[in-house]
């Protein structure tokens, strides 16, 4: 997840996106690069608690935006989209862990990234919830995001095109 999510880089082979290789880039190339093209999903949600669940979807524009993206609009767009209008203005503490959940994905999807990461996305959640978080997941890969989920659950895994179990660091199957 650290790999393809830029935060560390490969001490063997090449991670190329947008046809740039990363282990050519600044610091700081890579930091904008992964800001626009990788959107975050925790497990722990990692809201910021003093800000509202609009303030906490705006949050990584305030480092990066791409052009001609409205940051306060797109905001409530995405809160709208994940069923959130209502709770805009309400901060972490409360929400429920579901909504904590969907401002999480609507903070990843700010910046219209093309890669989700998404690490054991429905581990604090309810089965119901859960359900929901994976149907939407769902929605967003058919409109063409590409999803990495990490999960231990079988069950979630389901939910995916392929399926790569990696045990003690090691690729141990690769189905397609």
């Amino acid at each position: 997840m650290n790999l393809i999510g830029f935060l560390d880089r490969p001490t063997e082979g090449k991670i190329i996106i947008k046809g740039l290789d990363i282990n050519e880039l600044s610091d700081k190339e890579v930091a904008r690069l992964r800001g626009l093209e990788i959107g975050f999903i925790f497990q722990t949600f990692n809201l910021i608690p003093r800000l509202t669940a609009l303030e906490n979807v705006e949050l990584p524009t305030y480092a990066n935006i791409r052009s001609g993206i409205d940051a306060h609009a797109r905001a409530k767009e995405l809160l709208t989209l994940v069923g959130l209008e209502d709770r805009m203005h309400h901060k972490p503490g409360e929400l429920s862990g579901g909504q904590s959940q969907r401002v999480a994905i609507a903070r990843a999807l700010i910046n219209d990234p093309a890669i989700l990461l998404a690490d054991e996305p429905t581990g604090n959640l309810d089965s119901k919830t859960g359900c929901e978080i994976l149907n939407m997941f769902t929605r967003l890969n058919e409109d063409g995001r590409t999803i990495v989920m990490i999960t231990h659950d079988p069950e979630i895994a389901r939910y995916a095109d392929r399926i790569v179990l990696v045990k003690d660091g090691i690729i141990q199957n690769n189905s397609e």
